[in-house]
C-alpha cells in the first residue's frame, strides 16, 4: 500500500508541476530522480520561488501573491511580518488553519511561525513581538459562491466529495466547470423573495424585525450607510429600515436606511393596518420595506411595507435539451439555513403527481375524452381496516368528467377512480420511468400526491413530456480538470426514451390545458406556449408548480419545514405558481418566442390531443363518455366519429 509522507520542497514542487497525483512505486521512483535534477539545475532561492507561486493556500488562492489579495487585498511585497507569518502558516493545511473559518487555530499557528523565525534567526525576538500585537485585518471579499449560488455549489460540493474523496477535493485544486447561468440564478433568488414577499402580505402583519434604543440608531444608520457605499440602493431590491416618524393622520411612515430618506404611504401600508398605524409601528422599530422608486427632487424613496415570510420556498429548473441545471435556489436564505430543500426534502406533491397516474392511463387504453364519474364514493382498505371518503378540493362534484376536465381543474376523485382502475403498481413503474426514486407507498392516497418525493425529481419526470417521452436526467457539471488545466473527468447529457412520442404529446397538451383554462391560469401571464400542473397537499402544508416551456422545465416549491398548514386558501396556484412566473419572465427575457414540438401520429380534437386511431376510443364509465367530449370540443355529429 502507498501512503503519502513528509515531503521536501522541491519534492512538492517536482509533484506539483511535472508529475500526476497517483501513488504509485512508479511514480515516487519518478519523483526522486526528477528532485535530484531539479536539486542540481537550480538554486534554492529559485526552487522556493516556484514553491510560492504554486502552492495552494486555500480558499481558491493558489500562490503566495494570489493569498496576499484574498486575505488582506496586498501584493506580496506589501505585506507585514504579521501577515506574511500568517500566510507561511498555511502552508501545512490550509483548510485547517484558515482565518475565516478557524480563526484561533490561524491565530496559534501564525504565533507558531513567529517562534519559529525567532528561533532559527530569521528575525529579532522585537520584531516578532510587534507582529504578535499587530491587530490583523482581513480583506471582506465577497464570496461570489455564496453570494450567488450557494445551494448549487454546496450540492456540487458534496457530489464531488463523495466521487473524489475530501482529501483530493480539498487539496489538489480542481477545476470544476458548472452548469449553472448565474443570471437565472439571480432571477431564481429574486422570485422567490418577491413571491414570499406576496405570500407574507397575505398573512396578518407580525411586527417589527427589532425595536432599536434611541442611543442605538445613529451606529445602526452609519453601519447601513457603510454597505450602500458599496452596493447602493435600487428599485425592487429589500431593506432594512429605521422609522423616524409616524403620521397616524396620513396613514405614512418615514424612515432611515443608511444615510437614504424613504416614506411608506398609505397605499404601500394598508395589507397591515389591522390596527390604528401608531399602534402597529413607532420610532426605533427596525421593519422590512422594499425601494419602488425614488423621488429625484426630493431625494426620497417611496417604500412599501414588507414583512419576513414564515414559509420557506425552493425553485429548480433544468434546460431541455441536456438536463443542465441552470438554477437551483433550497431555501430563502442560505445563511439561515444550508437544507437544500429542492433535493434533500421529500415532500407530499399533491395534484402535481396526478400528471404521471394520467400518463400510465394515457398509455394502457384512456384516452382525454375518457370519463370517470365525479361523484361522492368510499373506499374500504381491507389492509388496515379504515374506510375512506375523498373530496375535492372545492368540496364539489362534477359527475361525468372527461379525462381532460379531470386534469386541467385537478380533480381529486376523478384521479383516485383513474389510479383504481390502471392499477397502483402499474402507476408505481411509470413513476420509476419517469424518474422518481423516491419510496412510494402502494395505496390509493397515491392519485393525490402522498407519498414525498424531491423537487428535483418532480423536474426531472416533467421534463418528459416537453422532450416527447425522452427523460433528461439533470446535469450539474461539465467538466472537471486538475490545477494544471489537465482534464480528469467530463460530462455528457443523460437521456432516455421511457414513453412514446405520441404518449407524451397527449399529456403536453393536457398540461397546456391547465394553463390556459385550469388551475395553472396565473402562469398565462408569461405570454408563451407553456404546460404545467399545479399541487395543494389537502392539510395546504405544500404548495407546487412544476411546469415547462420549449426552453426549460422549472419548479418551484412552497411550505413549512415543519410540515404544518401554511395557512388557509393558500395554493399551488397562488403560492409556488407566481414565483415560477417571475422567474421563467426573467429567463426568457428578449428571447424569441418558441413553440412545442408535436410527433406524427397525433390528432388534435379542440385542445386536446389523441394518439391516431384512439379519437372515440376510450375506457370510459359510461358508455359513449368519449363520443361526448368530443362533440362538445369540436362540434363533432355521430358520422365524423
Amino acid at each position: 500500500r502507498i501512503v503519502q509522507g513528509g515531503s521536501t520542497i522541491t519534492q512538492q514542487v517536482t509533484r506539483s508541476f511535472l508529475l500526476s497525483p497517483e501513488k504509485t512505486y512508479t511514480r515516487k521512483l519518478r519523483e526522486a530522480i526528477l528532485a535530484y535534477r531539479i536539486d542540481s539545475n537550480l538554486t534554492k532561492d529559485e526552487i522556493l520561488y516556484l514553491y510560492l507561486n504554486q502552492i495552494y493556500l486555500g480558499h481558491g488562492a493558489h500562490g503566495i501573491e494570489s493569498a496576499a489579495e484574498l486575505y488582506f487585498n496586498k501584493h506580496v511585497d506589501q505585506l507585514s511580518l504579521a501577515q506574511a507569518a500568517l500566510l507561511a502558516g498555511l502552508t501545512q493545511a490550509p483548510s485547517r488553519y484558515s482565518p475565516f473559518s478557524r480563526p484561533k487555530a490561524a491565530r496559534n499557528r501564525q504565533l507558531y511561525t513567529l517562534s519559529r523565525m525567532v528561533a532559527v534567526g530569521f528575525v529579532t525576538k522585537e520584531e516578532a513581538e510587534k507582529a504578535v500585537a499587530e491587530k490583523l485585518e482581513f480583506y471582506d471579499r465577497p464570496n461570489i459562491n455564496l453570494l450567488y449560488t450557494p445551494y448549487f455549489t454546496e450540492h456540487v460540493r458534496r457530489m464531488l466529495e463523495e466521487r473524489y474523496g475530501a482529501e483530493k477535493l480539498y487539496n489538489d485544486g480542481l477545476r470544476v466547470y458548472t452548469t449553472v447561468n448565474i443570471e437565472m440564478q439571480a432571477a431564481a433568488r429574486k422570485a422567490i423573495e418577491v413571491g414570499l414577499a406576496e405570500f407574507a402580505r397575505r398573512r396578518r402583519y407580525r411586527g417589527p424585525i427589532k425595536t432599536l434604543e434611541p442611543g442605538q440608531v445613529e451606529g445602526y444608520l452609519k453601519k447601513q450607510a457603510k454597505s450602500l457605499a458599496e452596493t447602493p440602493m435600487a428599485a425592487g431590491e429589500f431593506y432594512q429600515a429605521v422609522v423616524t416618524q409616524v403620521d397616524a393622520k396620513a396613514k405614512s411612515v418615514q424612515v432611515r436606511i443608511g444615510d437614504q430618506e424613504g416614506i411608506i404611504k398609505a397605499d404601500a401600508l394598508k395589507w397591515a393596518l389591522i390596527k390604528p398605524l401608531d399602534k402597529l409601528v413607532a420610532p426605533g422599530h427596525v421593519i422590512l420595506v422594499r425601494a419602488v422608486d425614488q423621488d429625484e427632487k426630493a431625494r426620497v424613496w417611496n417604500l412599501s411595507l414588507e414583512q419576513r415570510p414564515h414559509v420557506q420556498a425552493a425553485l429548480y429548473s433544468m434546460d431541455l435539451k441536456d438536463g443542465a441545471v441552470k438554477a437551483m435556489v433550497g431555501g430563502r436564505d442560505f445563511k439561515e439555513s444550508q437544507f437544500n430543500r429542492a433535493v434533500q426534502s421529500r415532500r407530499q406533491p399533491g395534484s402535481a403527481f396526478k400528471t404521471i397516474i394520467y400518463t400510465a392511463a394515457m398509455d394502457n387504453g384512456f384516452t382525454p375524452g375518457s370519463i370517470i364519474i365525479d361523484a361522492p364514493f368510499v373506499h374500504d382498505d381491507f389492509g388496515s381496516g379504515l374506510r375512506w371518503k375523498p373530496f375535492n378540493y372545492d368540496g364539489k362534484f362534477l359527475g361525468p368528467t372527461d379525462l381532460y376536465t379531470g386534469l386541467t381543474l385537478s380533480r381529486n376523485v376523478v384521479a383516485i377512480k383513474l389510479l383504481d382502475k390502471i392499477g397502483v403498481q402499474t402507476a408505481i413503474q411509470y413513476a420509476r420511468k419517469l424518474g422518481i426514486t423516491s419510496p412510494l407507498a402502494p395505496y390509493l392516497p397515491l392519485a393525490l400526491g402522498a407519498s414525498g418525493v424531491s423537487l428535483a425529481e418532480m423536474v426531472t419526470a416533467y421534463s418528459t413530456f416537453p422532450n416527447l417521452g425522452r427523460r433528461v436526467d439533470p446535469m450539474y457539471i461539465t467538466r472537471i480538470e486538475d490545477r494544471d488545466g489537465r482534464v480528469i473527468e467530463e460530462f455528457k447529457p443523460h437521456e432516455e426514451q421511457v414513453i412514446s412520442p405520441q404518449t407524451a404529446a397527449v399529456m403536453l397538451s393536457l398540461l397546456q390545458g391547465v394553463v390556459t383554462g385550469g388551475t395553472g391560469t396565473r402562469v398565462k401571464a408569461l405570454k408563451r406556449p407553456a404546460g404545467g400542473k399545479t399541487g395543494t397537499t389537502n392539510d395546504m402544508a405544500d404548495a407546487w408548480f412544476i411546469g415547462f416551456t420549449p426552453e426549460y422545465v422549472t419548479g418551484a416549491w412552497v411550505g413549512l419545514d415543519e410540515m404544518k398548514r401554511m395557512g388557509y386558501h393558500e395554493s399551488g396556484g397562488k403560492a409556488a405558481a407566481p414565483i415560477w412566473l417571475y422567474y421563467m419572465q426573467a429567463a426568457l427575457e428578449g428571447r424569441p418566442v418558441q413553440d412545442f414540438k408535436w410527433p406524427e401520429g397525433v390528432t388534435f380534437v379542440g385542445k386536446a390531443c389523441y394518439r391516431d386511431g384512439t379519437v372515440g376510443t376510450g375506457i370510459s364509465e359510461i358508455s359513449g363518455g368519449a363520443d361526448d367530449f368530443l362533440k362538445k370540443e369540436a362540434g363533432l355529429s355521430e358520422k365524423d366519429l
